[in-house]
């Protein structure tokens, strides 16, 4: 019962999606990042590559992205607001006009890593995606599952979509003020840091990222007053980051690159 609280309560106040976007049309893109988007250089840099992402754009194949996460990777009521949407967006503003980038979503709500993961064989199948993005985390940390079983079944998703050729790229939790006294995040954001590093692939520190806006006071997310406003500039923010972050652990020339 205690799970399913807090469960509820992270996807109302923390997950910045389903309740926070009742209202307004899909957002366009934005030819420069706000301020509320700036972040210390260490946060987008990653000593890992993404050598499938940079061989696809060098041979101006198309970049085909998947992204795996939770019901907090959407805005149900706009998606094209979400941040694998404004992800495609800035990518295709960095990128030559001439390099193809589709990301699609595969939602896994409410599943542990270990239920995501025993899907992926399947759904890689279906699928054959330049790189995977996976967002996981947080469903493990509100249910408490052990720490090792946690780092065990990331590990063998990770090993499983390493199978199918596909870059991949780690994603962590989201961060919430007003959930952080209720729910162990830290040995979850150690284990995935761990696998990444094992696994040699890059890992988008999506908690810390949402930290430094909260601390800095560039977004108040403990206040949920603001609704769908917060949640479209928040996803803009995501989508603009794991953007750059992607073409940075592609380490593309800047030939390569739109701007």
């Amino acid at each position: 019962m205690k799970a399913k609280v807090l469960l509820s309560l992270i996807l109302l106040c923390g997950g910045l999606a389903a309740s926070m976007a009742r209202a307004g049309d899909a957002a366009s893109a934005a030819p420069a990042a706000p301020a509320a988007c700036e972040l210390p250089p260490y946060l987008l840099t990653s000593e890992n590559r993404l050598p499938k992402v940079a061989d696809a754009v060098k041979a101006g194949k198309p970049l085909e992205i998947l992204v795996i996460g939770s019901r907090s990777t959407t805005i149900p009521s706009s998606e094209s607001s979400s941040y694998p949407a404004r992800m495609e967006v800035s990518l295709k503003d960095k990128l030559p006009p001439s390099e193809a980038v589709h990301v699609s979503v595969e939602i896994q709500s409410k599943r542990t890593a270990q239920e995501t993961a025993a899907t992926f064989v399947k759904l890689m199948e279906a699928k054959t995606p330049t790189l995977v993005i996976w967002q996981t985390g947080t469903v493990d940390a509100i249910r408490s599952i052990d720490p090792d079983e946690f780092r065990s079944a990331v590990t063998e998703g990770v090993t499983a979509l390493q199978k199918t050729g596909a870059d991949v790229v780690l994603m962590n939790l989201q961060y919430s003020p007003r959930t952080e006294t209720m729910i162990a995040a830290q040995p979850f954001l150690d284990n995935m840091r761990v696998v990444a590093q094992e696994h040699d692939i890059p890992l988008f520190d999506r908690f810390a990222i949402m930290r430094q806006w909260n601390d800095q006071g560039q977004f108040d997310l403990f206040n949920p007053s603001r609704g769908p406003e917060l949640a479209k500039q928040v996803h803009d923010c995501l989508g603009r980051a794991l953007a750059q972050f992607v073409i940075d652990a592609a380490h593309l020339e800047p030939a390569q690159q739109q701007n």
